[in-house]
């Protein structure tokens, strides 16, 4: 498998990222009318196996599939798995932009997790760019004014969970193929939430069932588009190339759902979008090596 370093095959996975997942937030925004979150999850996760199978054919059959670190594989998916479950429930709590403007911090949590424990650099312009995305949680979130929407501290949850994920991936990229990396994901997933999902079972109508196939679609296919993204350059910087998941998603929301997005969550926004901006600056000479 060629893992030869290359931003521009970055770029274009990460593309197939950004739409996948436009298309997700949509999906179940759509779902949660009709479904508890623990069923969408499950039809996520169980319909994503079958539309896995192609690939896993196209990359050698289950052989494929073999891994060497089952407990990372199980440890990931867990924390990607309360993660998602957050995200889904924020999503019925509060504006689609402004779930996104939050979860957009992602980056921040993996550049932490990525230079402490895989050893990528952290340079003055990361620090940064954490810095900037700090305060543009802040300025959503705003705890000083005692208002705090419990939505915005589920999605900032969720939002370190994938994080969390997103190193963890970066780590498994380097010993394991990509299609055993998210057909584990879904199987994993899938096991751990059959019976909260069995329990809370309710048949969805038509609509939902094709929303349902969606979100299983989007989900499996933009992890895969994210984990071959990872082979070609370092999670800190790939993250970033999804910064116009903000404003489009902003856009959908208020295109769909006539949501609005105030003047604070609109600046929040733009100093994470600006921090995560910093990490695509070229490395100086002399950096700070953090981690081992």
């Amino acid at each position: 498998m060629d893992r030869t370093p290359s931003k521009p095959r970055a770029a274009l996975w990460m593309a197939g990222w950004l739409g996948l997942m436009l298309v997700m937030v949509v999906a179940g925004r759509e779902a949660t009318r009709e479904l508890n979150v623990f069923q969408i999850m499950e039809f996520r996760t169980v319909l994503g196996l079958f539309m896995l199978y192609p690939l896993i054919r196209l990359y050698g059959g289950f052989a494929a599939l073999k891994t060497s670190r089952p407990l990372q594989h199980v440890m990931r998916n867990l924390i990607h798995y309360t993660a998602q479950l957050g995200w889904f429930f924020a999503l019925t709590l509060i504006p689609l932009g402004q779930v996104v403007s939050i979860e957009f911090t992602m980056p921040i949590w993996t550049a932490i997790l990525a230079a402490s424990f895989l050893g990528e650099r952290m340079t003055i312009w990361k620090i940064a760019a954490i810095a900037l995305g700090l305060i543009g949680v802040i300025v959503i979130v705003r705890p000083a004014t005692g208002e705090i929407n419990p939505g915005q501290l589920i999605a900032l949850a969720a939002a370190v969970g994938f994080g969390t994920s997103v190193a963890m991936m970066k780590s498994l990229t380097r010993t394991e193929a990509t299609v055993a990396i998210v057909f584990w994901m879904l199987a994993i997933q899938s096991a751990v939430g059959l019976f909260p999902s069995l329990y809370v079972w309710k048949w969805p109508s038509l609509y939902i069932w094709f929303c349902a196939i969606v979100i299983a679609f989007s989900g499996t296919f933009s992890h895969f588009c994210m984990a071959r993204a990872m082979l070609y350059a370092d999670a800190t910087i790939v993250l970033p190339m999804d910064f116009l998941r903000v404003p489009l998603t902003a856009a959908a929301g208020w295109l769909l759902y006539s949501e609005r997005l105030d003047a604070l969550t609109v600046l929040g926004a733009a100093l994470i979008l600006a921090g995560n901006l910093l990490n695509l600056k070229p490395s100086p000479p002399a950096q700070v090596r953090v981690g081992t």
